[in-house]
């Protein structure tokens, strides 16, 4: 039975957070800090989705093909490389530096 107490008590609160989107004036949505950090707040949640899947197993920080990977994409993109080369430089830094270690 708690389990579906969880799930009610989930399902309140999801529908409590967008009510209360709903319910901020549209002046505080109109100011210019307002909107420059909506616009950054997806990038913000993708490059601490993208550390934490990278540096982390469970509760210890880790350096290992997935570290490189990401310091491969990291440079492609300083070097202005297209999407698909980012991502491929990645996979394929990954790729070596998992057969090189074993």
């Amino acid at each position: 039975m708690n389990i579906w107490i969880a799930i009610g008590v989930t399902a309140v609160g999801c529908y409590a957070v967008k009510l209360l989107g709903l319910l901020v004036p549209a002046g505080v949505l109109e100011r210019p800090v307002v909107r420059r950090l909506a616009a950054l707040m997806p990038v913000a949640l993708l490059a601490a989705l993208t550390a934490q899947q990278t540096f982390a197993d469970g509760r210890v920080l880790v350096l290992d093909a997935k570290a490189a990977g990401l310091a491969a994409a990291a440079l492609a993109l300083l070097l202005r490389a297209p999407f698909l080369v980012v991502v491929g430089a990645a996979v394929v830094v990954t790729a070596g530096v998992r057969a090189v270690m074993g």
